[in-house]
């Protein structure tokens, strides 16, 4: 996934769906000075992790 994508999906009101690892994770917010995304998976939501924005896959 790119940054820009990420975005448009932070700022959806759609549900959409993506996973890192196979685990999926709700989008925080984007850092376009380090291309990542804050993320909280789904089955831990009380961690906050910072990741690449292309290790993210939607779908």
């Amino acid at each position: 996934m790119d940054l820009n994508r990420a975005r448009q999906i932070i700022s959806s009101p759609e549900e959409i769906r993506v996973t890192y690892n196979g685990v999926a994770v709700r989008l925080i917010e984007t850092d376009e000075t380090n291309n990542t995304v804050s993320i909280r998976p789904e089955t831990n939501p009380e961690d906050l992790m910072q990741l690449p924005a292309n290790e993210l896959v939607e779908g």
